[in-house]
């Protein structure tokens, strides 16, 4: 994803790693843009309602990150390997994270919506993660 920040060490991620691949890390990108993630995660809950299922909205998750509200999209992660990562972030030298709570909650989703994708549901995720995947095991 590119850099909107003007050099602010922008975009961020909260990542983790993938249970299939020891080399592989899932990058999941964060967002302050709350109402417009709300309004897509709104409407997946109006049209499940519409379509009498039962309400769960895995690839969105909404929580606070270095004391900013944000939404973690799980719908557009991707995988990397370490060579791409540039660095941890950090506010005032120190490591941020997420909460035990929030962190559970994104890795169970993240994981449910890989299994998703995996047994088919191609669109659940929005980058084309199996041509990444590819190009990264080639490359190690």
């Amino acid at each position: 994803m590119q850099n909107k920040e003007n050099g602010n060490k922008r975009p961020c991620y909260y990542c983790f790693k993938s249970k299939k691949y020891d080399n592989i890390i899932w990058f999941i990108p964060i967002s302050t843009k709350i109402d417009k993630y709300k309004k897509v995660y709104n409407n997946k809950i109006e049209k499940q309602l519409k379509l009498g299922k039962k309400i769960s909205v895995d690839t969105l998750v909404f929580g606070k990150v270095a004391n900013t509200f944000s939404a973690f999209l799980i719908q557009n992660m991707f995988p990397v390997t370490k060579q791409y990562v540039e660095n941890q972030y950090l506010k005032n030298k120190v490591p941020i994270r997420v909460s035990n709570r929030l962190q559970t909650e994104i890795i169970y989703k993240a994981n449910k919506v890989l299994n998703l994708y995996k047994h088919g549901m191609k669109n659940i995720i929005f980058p084309n993660i199996d041509r990444i995947l590819e190009q990264l095991l080639k490359d190690i």
